[in-house]
Parts: C-alpha cells; structure tokens; sequence
C-alpha cells in the first residue's frame, strides 16, 4: 500500500531544471509532430504536382496517409535511443533526439517533391519517438518517489501543450504565409538544447551507476527485455501502446481535416476553414491537458490498469461517436463534432499512463530501453493501419467510417489489461 505524505518534498534546482527541459522537449516534439497534420492537405497539394502527380483528392488522401505512415516508421526507429540511454547517459541522449527532429522538420520547408517530405519526416520521427522515451525516464528517476506520479503527469502534459502551440501558429502564420513556413517554426526546439547542456545533469542513480562502472553494454540493455523476468511484461507493454497509437493517428491526427471538411460543408472559405481547423485542434488540446493533470491522482487510486481502462472507453466512445455518427450529421455536425473534440482529447491523456507506468516496471540498466521499445515498436504495425485507413478513406470517399472503425482496439486493450502487470504503490526499482 502507497504511504502517505503529510509534507510533500521539495524539487532541487537540478530537478526543477530537469523537468523543464523534459517538459520543454515533449512540448516542443508535440508542436513539430502537429504541425504536419495541420498542414497535411495544403502541403500535399502543392508538392503533388510538383512531383509529377494529379492532386485529386483521393491522391491527396492517399500520400498524406504515406507520409504519415512514414512518420510512424520513423518513430517506430526511434526504439534505438533506449539502449544509448542506459550506456551512455539520459541527458546525452535528450539532447541528441532533440536535435534530431529540429532539423529535419526544419529541412522540410524546403522540399521541392512530396517524395523529399516524406525522407523529412520519417527522419523527424527517430527524434520524435525518442523524445518522449528520454524524458519520462528522466523525469521517474530525478523526482522524489512519492513524486513520481504528479510528475509523470505534468511531463505528458507538455506534448499536448505542443498542440496547442501548433494550432496558434497555424492560426496567425500558416493561414497567412503558407505551409512552408510552419516547418521553418518547426527548428526552433533546437534552442533548447543548449539549455539542456549547460543547466540540466544525470539523475543520480544513473549516475551511481556509472561512477561503479555498473551501466550495461547497449545489447545487454536491449537484451534484458526479452528475458524471463520481463519478457511477458514487454510483450502487454507493447500492445498496450499500439491500441493507443492507433487511437492518436487514426482518430486525433485527422481531427484538423476532418473540421474543415465539415467546416468547408458548412459554407466557410478556405482560409476561415484553416482557422476552425486551429480552433479544434486548441480544444482538443485542452482536454488532453486536463486529462494529464487528473491522471496521476486517478492512477495513484484506482492503480495503473483501471486508470487506463478507463481512458480506453473514453478514447472507444469518443472515436466511434465523433467519426461514425455526428461526421455525418445533416445540421450542426461541425458544432457538436467541437464537442466530441474535447472528449476525445481527454482520452487522448491515455498516453500519460505510460509515463508513469512503464519506468515502474524495469530497473535502471534497462529502463530507458524498455521506454523507447515498448513505445515505439507499435509505430511499426501503427504504419501500416494508417495506411490502410487512408486507403480505405480514398475508396470509400470520406474520413468518418473507416476512422469510427478504428475505435474496436480500444475494446481489445480493455479485454488484455488485467494481464498487465499492477504496479500501484511499489517503489521505482533500482
């Protein structure tokens, strides 16, 4: 059973510094990460001709779920900075995936072919992925343990912060000054590693471990995965995260074109469409920011599988309402689809759980390398789902059904979550 703690201890410079650039890093990553799906359509579409091909708008559904499927492939790479981590060093590495994806989303405001895009983001995506993986293991070994939660919950936060960032740089620059530019804003993050290096250092039981030489070798840290300590662990882990991935890209990051198809139904102009699009996407990220905050006191109450049974139905509901029923609504879709929104972003607060769950689960010299693969190794199938959804979006002539469908994982997560492994008031392992 938990303890409780009358007087809750206070963060050290260092670990406040830590935070932020974690938090900082995930915000930024969920900035660069939307900026595609907000710009997604207007980018394709001048590119395709570009690139010696009709922009129909089946041929701009069918690159656009290629491109995204190469994203996820990119992300699903990204499961190679764990294993770095545990040699090498948390910090090191944070710096290094930031970098990453800074430059090439960057680079992306001056491609001149939609194949040239899709080299960017699939090369965006190793950053990206890494990200996350970095940080939340940073956070779960720097903060105090009867912190862990609360912190878990404000790091996630900061992806979802990146939406929002996005959606009001889509507003005041992408509506007036073009895709392009977008992915130009996208190379700001780089900045921050610079505050990393010189502000932020290892957390001290990494750093225990180094002095007594104890880290692993790279393949010993990828290798203690499968072992049968942890084998089964790593196999729930793993599904668990592409139920969710394919909740995000099949439902979340269509959410920007599918408000200004309904926006454009509507009577709306383009550009006012492209500002609806900002506005939904704000929504969305509010209600996934509340959902981060509220997630570590649920999970520290009703333990891990329940807290994330619980944003699985949210996610089932939100999807399979939002997409299969009011996406084709004859009168006010577009109003009460900026309802669903908030709903589904609070369920999108799902991936917060993994923050705090999967460092529970593994002791430090393979830690970051559980991180990185378990969150990254779905992107992988995650690819291929959302290629078969934006397939089925061109054939079937419009993104409701085949999204809406999407929703059924959620109900195979619910069915493999009492396997999961409980971890409700242990000790982070050492």
């Amino acid at each position: 059973m938990a303890t409780s703690h009358p007087k809750r201890t206070p963060l050290s410079s260092y670990q406040r510094r830590g935070f932020w650039a974690a938090w900082g890093g995930w915000a930024l990553d969920g900035m660069d990460s939307f900026i595609y799906a907000l710009v997604l359509t207007p980018a394709v579409t001048d590119l395709l001709p570009r690139s010696g091909i009709e922009a129909t708008a089946a041929n701009i559904g069918y690159y656009g779920s290629l491109l995204l499927a190469l994203f996820m492939i990119g992300w699903g790479l990204s499961m190679a900075w764990g294993p770095l981590a545990d040699r090498f060093g948390r910090i090191r590495t944070l710096m290094l995936t930031i970098a990453c994806y800074s430059l090439f989303t960057f680079l992306g405001a001056f491609v001149t072919n939609v194949w040239q895009l899709g080299a960017c983001r699939l090369l965006a995506g190793i950053g990206i992925g890494g990200e996350w993986s970095m940080g939340g293991t940073y956070v779960a070994e720097a903060w105090p343990e009867h912190r862990r939660a609360e912190g878990a919950g404000y790091m996630h936060s900061g992806y979802y912060f990146g939406f929002f960032l996005a959606a009001i740089a889509n507003f005041s620059i992408g509506a007036h000054h073009g895709w392009r530019w977008m992915f130009a804003l996208g190379g700001l993050p780089a900045l921050l590693v610079g505050f990393i290096r010189y502000g932020v250092r290892e957390p001290e039981r990494w750093e225990k471990r180094a002095a007594a030489h104890q880290y692993p070798t790279m393949y010993a840290a990828f290798a203690a995965l499968f072992s049968k300590r942890y084998a089964r662990r790593t196999l729930l882990n793993s599904l668990f995260l592409l139920i969710s991935v394919v909740g995000l890209w099949a439902g979340s990051v269509y959410v920007p074109t599918s408000v200004m198809q309904l926006a454009s139904g509507a009577g709306y102009t383009a550009q006012e469409a492209a500002k609806l699009a900002s506005y939904g996407t704000m929504v969305l990220s509010v209600g996934t920011i509340l959902g981060c905050l509220a997630l570590p006191l649920l999970a520290e109450r009703a333990g891990r599988r329940a807290t994330l049974g619980i944003f699985f139905l949210l996610m089932f509901f939100s999807i399979a309402i939002g997409f299969g029923y009011v996406f084709y609504l004859s009168t006010n879709a577009l109003a009460w689809f900026f309802v669903v929104l908030f709903f589904l972003g609070l369920g999108g607060a799902n991936f917060a759980i993994y923050t705090l769950w999967l460092p529970e689960q593994y002791d430090t010299s393979c830690r970051a390398s559980a991180f990185a693969f378990t969150t990254s190794v779905g992107r992988f199938a995650g690819a291929g789902i959302t290629f078969l959804v934006g397939n089925a979006v061109a054939r079937y002539g419009s993104l409701g059904t085949p999204i809406a469908l999407t929703s059924l994982a959620f109900l195979v997560g619910l069915f493999l979550l009492p396997l999961g492994e409980e971890t409700k008031g242990r000790a982070l392992p050492s």
